[in-house]
C-alpha cells in the first residue's frame, strides 16, 4: 500500500477497492468496506466507508468493553438497535458508542445501498460480548479467543 500521508482526496476513495467482510457469528452480516484510515497511516484509529447491500446487517448485536466506535450515516437508511430500542436512522445520523456501552447493531432493510463512515478504537486487547448469544470473544493482538458466557468463571484473588 502507496501511503499519502494526511490526505486522500475524493477521486482516490471512489477508486480504492472495497474488501468484504462477513462477520464470523452472523451470515447475514456483510460489509463492504474502504479503510481509508490505513491510507494515511493511522494505527491507533480506524476509519472505515462501509456500504451495506439491502437485507443486509452490519454485523452482529455486540458491545465493546475496551474500544469505542462511531457511525455517521452517509447515505440509505437503516435500523439501528441499541439495547433494547429499535431507531431508523438516515443520512446525517450519528451514532457513538463507548467502552462498555449499550449493545448495539445496523441493518439495512430498504432496498438501497447504506453507506456510512465507522471509526473506532484499534487497541491491543478488547473485549466483545454478543448478549443475544451468549458468547464473548477475547482478542489480544491478532489472537482471538470466543468463549460461551456458561464457560466463564468468576476469578477472585
Amino acid at each position: 500500500m502507496i501511503l499519502t500521508p494526511y490526505l486522500v482526496k475524493a477521486s482516490k476513495i471512489q477508486e480504492l477497492p472495497e474488501q468484504r467482510f462477513q462477520h464470523p457469528l452472523n451470515a447475514n452480516a456483510v460489509r463492504r468496506t474502504k479503510s481509508i484510515g490505513d491510507w494515511v497511516g493511522l494505527e491507533r484509529l480506524g476509519v472505515h466507508l462501509v456500504r451495506v447491500e439491502p437485507g443486509r446487517d452490519t454485523t452482529q448485536f455486540h458491545y465493546h468493553h475496551q474500544e469505542e466506535e462511531f457511525i455517521y450515516i452517509l447515505s440509505g437508511q437503516g435500523i439501528a438497535t441499541i439495547g433494547e430500542a429499535e431507531y431508523k436512522v438516515g443520512p446525517g445520523d450519528f451514532m457513538g458508542f463507548t467502552a462498555p456501552s449499550q449493545p448495539h447493531s445496523l441493518s439495512n432493510l430498504l432496498d438501497q445501498d447504506l453507506v456510512y463512515l465507522m471509526g473506532g478504537e484499534r487497541r491491543s486487547v478488547d473485549i466483545c460480548d454478543y448478549p443475544r448469544l451468549k458468547q464473548r470473544l477475547v482478542r489480544t493482538g491478532e489472537d482471538r479467543q470466543l468463549y460461551h458466557w456458561h464457560d466463564l468463571q468468576q476469578f477472585e484473588i
